[in-house]
């Protein structure tokens, strides 16, 4: 008896391509149970992927090309992910690092290269079943800024993904450092560059005295893009920079990257 019997499986096709019509004898050989998705790909993929017990992505033979989508297939490989969902990869070898590194979290799912080899899909399929998916810290992030309300905006943005505290002063942040456990310890701090009393450089150069502290990575929060308060918050050789006019996706992209690099 196949190990895979009666597993329901979604299949996400990007472009048309007739290697579908061996993936999906490949699934009727293994008593799957599968849907093709390919048309209305948004909508349908939420409809019939929900609830799937693995999602199988066969990538478009370019992943940047326009003419497949390069945001939708993103888009529904994070969905992926946050839903918790396990899910295997079909793609071109040369355009999986890239791709990889851009969404670095889809590293724990199997990646098969085309031309595509039917028993490593099921090797795969059956690998990826199998998997026991082990509870994962969520990283703690520290918010020092003196806006709350920017502060609170920004925690609701990452919550999902990250622990967030928030204080609203510099010195508030080196007290609130200072007495977290080490067994407990802040991942990244998210650091205004300007606040009244103690700004942001001067809260990271205190940071960098104390042992307990100085290995924390910081990115400066910063409302000045231009090249010149740029140079001059990189000047100080923090972890980067974020503008605060950076949106959610872009917010989250970066964290992501930064910790799953």
């Amino acid at each position: 008896m196949s190990k895979l019997k009666n597993i329901d499986i979604v299949v996400v096709m990007f472009q048309y391509s007739v290697i579908i019509k061996s993936i999906e004898r490949k699934l009727t050989e293994l008593e799957c149970r599968f849907t093709t998705v390919s048309e209305g790909l948004e909508y349908n993929f939420e409809r019939e992927g929900k609830y799937a017990n693995l999602i199988l992505f066969y990538l478009p033979p370019d992943i940047n090309d326009e003419a497949a989508k390069p945001g939708l297939v993103r888009k529904l490989c994070r969905t992926v992910l946050e839903r918790g969902q396990k899910a295997v990869l079909i793609g071109e070898s040369k355009y999986q690092a890239d791709f990889l590194a851009e969404i670095p979290k889809l590293k724990k799912y199997p990646w098969i290269n085309r031309p595509i080899d039917m028993k490593a899909l099921e090797d795969a399929l059956v690998q990826e079943m199998e998997r026991e998916e082990i509870p994962e810290r969520k990283k703690r992030i520290l918010i020092v800024d003196d806006d709350p309300s920017y502060a609170k905006m920004i925690r609701e943005w990452i919550k999902t993904d990250y622990r967030v505290d928030i204080v609203t002063a510099g010195m508030q942040a080196i007290t609130f450092l200072l007495k977290v456990p080490e067994d407990d310890r802040i991942d990244m701090i998210l650091l205004d560059y300007e606040m009244p009393v103690v700004d942001g450089p001067q809260v990271l150069q205190m940071l960098r005295q104390e042992s307990a502290t100085a290995d924390i990575p910081v990115v400066f929060l910063t409302g000045n893009g231009t090249r010149e308060a740029v140079s001059r918050v990189m000047a100080l050789k923090p972890e980067g920079y974020i503008l605060k006019s950076t949106s959610k996706a872009d917010l989250k992209d970066f964290l992501e990257k930064k910790f799953y690099k």
